[in-house]
């Protein structure tokens, strides 16, 4: 039964009673009503109420028969004539509201368009307001504080002040009120000599006892004829190869930069250099004659000992080594003992384009030099804290930073640590007290034995690869934030950043942080992205355009940061982390996760164009195979453009569309990894991404070696690569297609 009263000049005028339930003689056509007015003149009764307690003839209401008089008809015409226009405006306000609802943006679909709440979902809090309450609780002054309290003048991995910290970071997150653990692993790591040093010895020159090292380099003592290499990158080695310059056994001098540590070593050792000494050159480095320099040389990251699975206590594996482990002597002098040798040196001169008056070196210039280094086990701590979403808490952002350094490691832990604690705080305020509801998770993490390549990071990615990989949808690496200008990302991340970055120039900060660039191995985010296939960013900012020349070194302090940044240090990590903050929320907020997946369609189709114009010219490659690899990018266009038509013909009202559509979206990703390749052999799995042989740039690299008729180069090889390479990225369109019914088949 429903009752309406009608009011006309502030008087009921008549009370209506409907009755929808079924005659109780069976006839299902019949609907009686009764209007109170003449219910009251029946009965005598004064109004409304007492009509509900007296029947003059004992029947129930809803079956005695209106009276037909005209009058009663005509008020029956006049109320159903107001009854259908007041049905008809509420369904039209309606439906124009449900048009015109702020829909979910994503990043298939125009950034600005959203979708209506949905019945049970966490309500939509305007975007500019999310922005400014984080801005208003993330201040320069709260991450100045934090400063003072994450500070150690030493706190390398696994050691007691590294401890200390990670459990200071725990306390703070639980001080929020959120959901807290660590992460407990026992991790080979290779420590400078307890006893003794490492030494070099150039000719009958005095020895140098270094004191920097690198971790993981091999051991033992060599000599061989010193040669100076540039950079150590693959260039400058062809460029010695040209001119005719025997590289064997030789003890290469390279200049740090470029490229990491690793690459260097990896780069001569395939050379067949003996050994490799590494130094700041006072043209790239202003940070003393006499500073040492700290790093590792595995040619990848997490423990090298346990490649490939999570190095837990107890675990029993048979002896295995990760494949970029170098075998050579790895160590680095100070700019000083490079200099003594470097003006020694005879040989030839220096190819066009190598900055320096000093020879190559020739077979005379001989060098000792004799790594001690020992490998210990150290039990490090992962720290983590979630803030929860309301509905999809399974799905998460991870936001991470290192903990640990090499010496004091201001800029690389200490202000990346305080910019992830009070991040941590913000959030977490905005969501008790300010009424932000995430519909996903965040998960903030505290990473240990950062420097030793991201071990940590890693180990926790080895031990959770399959429900990370279907669950995590993005990291932010919060490592040395304020210390260059530096910007990589994947390619689905990258028009959300360009609109976090447009932001940030609208809200007044100037940040000398400008183009995307490739991510390098040494970043923590590079196995997310190319181990895990999460979708991965990392940036740095500046108040110069200079970057920050004292990370690796003793003298990484809070003093020479702020001479870097003219003292702007609280107001650039405030900066950084409302950057990384921004991003993170608007990947919990939306109803659909803004990843673009037209940018990797661009990034396929420039490697398939290049790998085409190169088989062309390739007469042992058959000109068929570039029909498969057009075929397969093909298919991965049509079906991220099959994806946004998905988005624009869904109810996005509903949330377990929403999920579905997101776990395509998160799929992509996961999707580049090579399932034909062993991750213990090759960890970085990603076909575009990633290092080895099945990568699209290892096929580019390839049919140069076959048109060059190189003696390395097998055709046969590379047709076998090339068909896993295109079936991989078949699979990814696959699996963005969705329903194995919407497959596309070409191939």
């Amino acid at each position: 039964h429903f009752g309406t009263i009608f009011q006309f000049n502030g008087e009921p005028h008549s009370y209506t009673r409907f009755n929808l339930t079924q005659n109780m003689e069976g006839d299902n056509s019949q609907v009686e009503m009764k209007l109170s007015s003449e219910v009251d003149e029946e009965v005598g009764g004064n109004g409304v109420g007492d009509h509900l307690s007296h029947n003059s003839n004992g029947k129930p209401y809803m079956v005695q028969k209106l009276k037909r008089t005209p009058k009663s008809l005509c008020f029956m015409a006049a109320v159903t004539l107001l009854i259908f226009i007041i049905g008809f405006l509420v369904g039209y306000t309606a439906h124009r509201r449900k048009e015109t609802s702020p829909v979910c943006s994503a990043s298939v679909l125009p950034f600005e368009r959203a979708v209506a709440p949905e019945t049970g979902a966490a309500p939509l809090m305007d975007w500019d307001k999310v922005k400014s309450l984080l801005n208003q609780r993330l201040t320069a002054a709260k991450i100045e504080t934090a400063f003072s309290e994450f500070s150690k003048p030493s706190h390398r991995a696994g050691s007691p002040e590294d401890d200390y910290l990670g459990n200071k970071v725990l306390q703070r997150f639980k001080d929020y009120g959120m959901n807290t653990w660590n992460d407990e692993h026992f991790v080979k790591v290779q420590d400078p000599p307890a006893s003794g040093s490492n030494r070099i010895i150039y000719k009958n020159d005095p020895e140098e006892r270094p004191k920097g090292f690198l971790s993981y380099s091999g051991n033992g003592s060599v000599k061989g004829a010193a040669l100076y290499a540039c950079y150590g990158q693959e260039s400058d080695f062809r460029l010695l190869r040209d001119k005719n310059i025997n590289m064997n056994g030789r003890v290469m001098l390279v200049r740090a930069g470029k490229i990491s540590f690793a690459e260097k070593v990896a780069n001569a050792a395939k050379v067949n250099a003996s050994a490799v000494l590494i130094y700041p050159d006072p043209a790239d480095y202003s940070i003393g004659e006499t500073t040492d320099l700290y790093g590792h040389v595995h040619l990848g990251s997490g423990d090298p000992y346990t490649p490939g699975f999570p190095s837990f206590n107890h675990t029993q594996f048979p002896p295995v080594e990760s494949s970029g482990l170098p075998k050579i002597p790895a160590q680095t002098i100070t700019s000083a003992m490079a200099t003594k040798i470097l003006w020694k040196l005879g040989g030839q001169s220096l190819p066009e384009g190598w900055e320096g008056f000093h020879k190559l070196g020739n077979e005379n210039d001989t060098i000792s030099v004799e790594v001690n280094n020992f490998l210990t086990e150290k039990k490090i701590n992962n720290v983590f804290g979630v803030v929860k979403g309301l509905v999809d808490a399974d799905r998460y952002v991870v936001i991470g930073a290192q903990r640990d350094a090499w010496g004091p490691g201001f800029a690389a832990s200490t202000v990346g640590t305080s910019v992830l604690v009070e991040l941590a705080r913000s959030v977490s305020d905005m969501v008790e007290h300010d009424g932000f509801k995430p519909r996903r998770s965040i998960v903030f993490a505290s990473w240990s034995a950062g420097e030793y390549g991201s071990v940590g990071a890693t180990e926790w990615l080895e031990g959770y690869l399959s429900s990370l990989g279907m669950k995590a949808f993005s990291y932010i690496n919060l490592d040395g934030i304020v210390t260059g200008t530096h910007l990589a990302a994947s390619p689905l991340m990258h028009t959300l950043i360009e609109k976090a970055l447009n932001e940030f120039i609208l809200w007044g900060f100037i940040l000398f942080c400008y183009s995307l660039e490739p991510m390098q191995m040494d970043n923590t985010a590079y196995p997310f992205l190319a181990f895990s296939g999460i979708p991965s960013m990392s940036f740095r900012f500046t108040s110069g355009r200079s970057s920050y020349q004292y990370l690796g070194t003793l003298l990484d302090t809070q003093e020479k940061l702020n001479a870097a940044t003219s003292s702007q240090v609280p107001q650039l990590a405030a900066a950084a982390g409302r950057f990384a903050g921004s991003i993170a929320l608007r990947l919990v907020h939306d109803h659909l996760l803004q990843m673009n997946l037209r940018k990797y369609d661009k990034v396929i189709r420039f490697n398939v164009a290049k790998i085409n114009a190169k088989i062309k010219a390739v007469q042992r490659v058959s000109r068929a195979l570039s029909s498969w690899l057009i075929s397969a990018s093909g298919s991965y266009g049509r079906a991220s453009r099959s994806l946004e038509t998905d988005v624009q013909n869904s109810n996005l009202d509903d949330i377990e569309t929403c999920r579905i559509i997101n776990d395509r979206i998160m799929s992509v990703e996961r999707n580049f990894l090579s399932p034909y390749i062993s991750p213990r052999e090759i960890p970085f799995r990603h076909i575009l991404m990633g290092t080895g042989s099945h990568t699209l740039q290892a096929l580019s690299n390839h049919l140069d070696a076959l048109k060059a008729d190189n003696p390395e180069a097998d055709a046969d090889l590379f047709r076998h690569q090339f068909a896993l390479a295109t079936w991989t990225l078949q699979g990814c369109a696959n699996s963005l297609a969705g329903d194995i019914w919407s497959l596309d088949n070409e191939i």
